[in-house]
C-alpha cells in the first residue's frame, strides 16, 4: 500500500535554528468564544476591593457569593489560593499557546466563559496553534510562555542548554483500532497487515508500542506495513477500508469506537507492561524555568485554574453538547463516552511516583528511538519536572 505521506519525515526540531522561522503570536482563526469577555463574574466584587485594607473582606465577599452560584461558583472555589493571590483591580498577562480544538482549547474557553481567569487575576492572550511542533518553535522565539508538549521533548532539551520544564496535564493515550469483527486478535497477527501510525517515526506512543512488542521478538516496524499520516486521515483510510489497524489519539479513538471499531490495546497497558506503575502523563504544561521563577505567583494561578476548568468540565455534562458541535460530533451519545475518556486522563499522583515511571519509560524509548530522540542523553533529565521554590 502506498504511504499516506509522501517522503516528507517528521523531524523533533531542537529551539536553536527553528525559533527564528517564528512570526510571533498570532489569534488566526481564533473563535469567538475566546475573544475577550466583556462582563466578568466577579468584577463587581472587585470594584469593592481597590485597595489592600480591604483584600480580606473583598476574598470574603468572593466566597459568599460562591454558594449564590452553580456551576460558575464551584469551579471557582476550585481557584483555591489562586484567588486570594489575585491583586483587585489588576490583571497579569500570560500567552498560552494552544490547539484550540484540543481538550486545552476546551478548557481555556470554559476558563473565559466563566470568568474564572478574571478571577484569578489572569489576562490569557491565547495563540491558535497549528500542531505540536509549532508550539515548540513559538516557545522557543519567546512569542508564547506556556505550551503543551511531552517530558521526553523537554528533557532532550535541556541536554542541549535550553532550561524548559514540565507539568503533567494529562494521561490520556490512545490505542491501537481494529474492525469489530476483525480477525485480529492481538499484536502478531499485525504482520503482514496494514498499519496507520498517528504522527511520525518518532512519535511516543508508537515507539511505546515497538518496545513492547519487541519484549515477544515482535518488530513491527519491518513485519508491519506502517503507514504515518495525520490523524483524520488515518480515521479516514481505516474507515475505508484501507487499512487493517490504527495507532491513534485517545478522542479519535473514541471516534472510531461510534463507528464499530474496537481497542486492540490500549497504550496505557503498554506503558504498564514496559514497567510504569499507573498511568503516566506523558503530555504537560511547558515554559521556560526562568519565566516561572520570575513569574510564580502568575503561573501558579493559571495551572490552578486550569485544573479548576477541568474538574469543572468533567463533573459539567451540559458543556459537552458545545464541545461535539466544535469538533464535529453528531451523535449526542458520543459526548458522555469523550467526558469520560476526559476524566479519566486527568493526573493526579504524586509527583515522584510520575517521576520514577517517567524515568523507566525513557530507556524505553530512548531504545528505540535513540539519539534523533533524545540525543545524547541516558536518563531523564532531573530537572524536567517543574517545582516551585
Amino acid at each position: 500500500m502506498r504511504p499516506l505521506q509522501d517522503d516528507e519525515k517528521p523531524t523533533l526540531p531542537s529551539l536553536r535554528g527553528e525559533a527564528e522561522a517564528t512570526q510571533g503570536p498570532t489569534n488566526r482563526g481564533q473563535p469567538p468564544h475566546l475573544e475577550a469577555v466583556g462582563a466578568r463574574p466577579l468584577g463587581c466584587f472587585a470594584a469593592l476591593a481597590m485597595t489592600a485594607g480591604h483584600l480580606s473582606e473583598y476574598v470574603l465577599m468572593i466566597v459568599n457569593a460562591l454558594f449564590s452560584m452553580s456551576r460558575t461558583g464551584a469551579a471557582l472555589i476550585a481557584l483555591g489560593p489562586a484567588l486570594v493571590f489575585a491583586s483587585p483591580g489588576h490583571s497579569e498577562t500570560l500567552r498560552i499557546g494552544a490547539q484550540l480544538t484540543g481538550t486545552l482549547g476546551w478548557e481555556l474557553a470554559y476558563m473565559k466563559a466563566h470568568g474564572l481567569d478574571a478571577a484569578a487575576g489572569l489576562d490569557l492572550e491565547i495563540t491558535d496553534l497549528a500542531n505540536t511542533e509549532a508550539g515548540k518553535v513559538a516557545i522557543a522565539s519567546g512569542a508564547v510562555d506556556v505550551i503543551l508538549s511531552d517530558w521526553l521533548w523537554v528533557s532532550r532539551e535541556r541536554t542541549l542548554g535550553h532550561e524548559l520544564t514540565f507539568v503533567p496535564y494529562s494521561t490520556a493515550l490512545g490505542a491501537v483500532m481494529v474492525k469489530r469483527d476483525s480477525p485480529i486478535q492481538k499484536l502478531s497477527d499485525l504482520q503482514g497487515k496494514s498499519l496507520g501510525v498517528v504522527g511520525g517515526p518518532l512519535d511516543k506512543s508508537w515507539l511505546l508500542l515497538q518496545a513492547y512488542a519487541r519484549r515477544d521478538g515482535l518488530d513491527l516496524a519491518s513485519t508491519a506495513k506502517i503507514a504515518f499520516a495525520a490523524p483524520p486521515l488515518i480515521n479516514q483510510k481505516l474507515g475505508a477500508g484501507e487499512l487493517d489497524a490504527a495507532l491513534q489519539f485517545w478522542n479519535f479513538c473514541v471516534d472510531l469506537q461510534q463507528r464499530g471499531f474496537r481497542s486492540l490495546i490500549e497504550i496505557a497497558e503498554v506503558e504498564k507492561a514496559l514497567g510504569a506503575s499507573g498511568p503516566v502523563a506523558i503530555v504537560g504544561f511547558v515554559f521556560n524555568q526562568d519565566f516561572a521563577a520570575q513569574h510564580r505567583r502568575t503561573l501558579q494561578a493559571f495551572l490552578d485554574t486550569a485544573r479548576a476548568a477541568r474538574e469543572g468540565l468533567g463533573k459539567d455534562a451540559s458543556e459537552w453538547p458545545a464541545i461535539m458541535k466544535r469538533i464535529g460530533q453528531k451523535d449526542p451519545a458520543s459526548a458522555e463516552l469523550f467526558r469520560a475518556r476526559y476524566v479519566a486522563g486527568s493526573p493526579n499522583r504524586p509527583l515522584g511516583e510520575e517521576q520514577a515511571d517517567a524515568r523507566i519509560l525513557f530507556k524505553s524509548l530512548a531504545a528505540i528511538g535513540g539519539a534523533e530522540l533524545v540525543g545524547n542523553a541516558t536518563e531523564l533529565d532531573a530537572g524536567v519536572y517543574y517545582e516551585p521554590r
